[in-house]
């Protein structure tokens, strides 16, 4: 099995399932951050998806045993946090509560050579990703946070490459129709 870092995800979900809890550490510790950069995008805010990870973390342990196959864990832990996500933004528009702006969310320090504009811009792109359907943003974040082929997405989503394609030239056109309106 080689040392712990090395262990793969299958080899990881047996030990915990022999009664080893304790390896459910290495996980974590493997998709934690991938996955709150996900949520983050998805639902606007860091507290919030930092809670919706923390959730969907804790569901997958709970039904660890559900996994059918363990190689693929990531997979399977994606779709309860994505699952999660739809969730919380659906309880948000019922309450009318709106997704948070992600102003502060990806704040780049301070930077005295001139790349406030940079930043400006990526605060931009941050509030408009909120103003896509759920379905636009996840292929967008997906596509160019995670660096996902749209193969990929499709694996992870079910949807078809060619819907996805059409979401994410939906999501292109509409982000340009924001990002005029929030840069000038």
């Amino acid at each position: 099995m080689g040392l712990e870092g090395e262990a793969t995800d299958a080899e990881v979900v047996r030990a915990v399932l022999a009664g080893d809890v304790e390896r459910y550490a290495v996980l974590v510790r493997r998709y934690r951050e991938r996955y709150a950069r996900y949520a983050s995008r998805m639902l606007g805010s860091r507290d919030v998806a930092e809670d919706a990870v923390q959730d969907a973390l804790v569901r997958a342990f709970d039904r660890l045993a559900d996994c059918r196959e363990p190689d693929k864990f990531a997979g399977w832990l994606f779709l309860i946090l994505r699952n999660r996500c739809y969730a919380e933004q659906r309880r948000r528009q019922r309450e009318g509560r709106p997704l948070d702006e992600a102003d502060e969310m990806f704040a780049a320090p301070d930077r005295p050579d001139g790349a406030y504009e940079q930043v400006e811009r990526t605060h931009a792109l941050e509030r408009a990703l909120q103003h896509l359907t759920a379905e636009q943003r996840e292929v967008f974040v997906l596509k160019h946070t995670e660096g996902l082929a749209y193969e990929e997405i499709a694996g992870v989503t079910g949807a078809t490459v060619a819907s996805l394609k059409m979401r994410m030239h939906r999501a292109y056109d509409r982000l340009r129709e924001l990002m005029k309106e929030h840069l000038e």
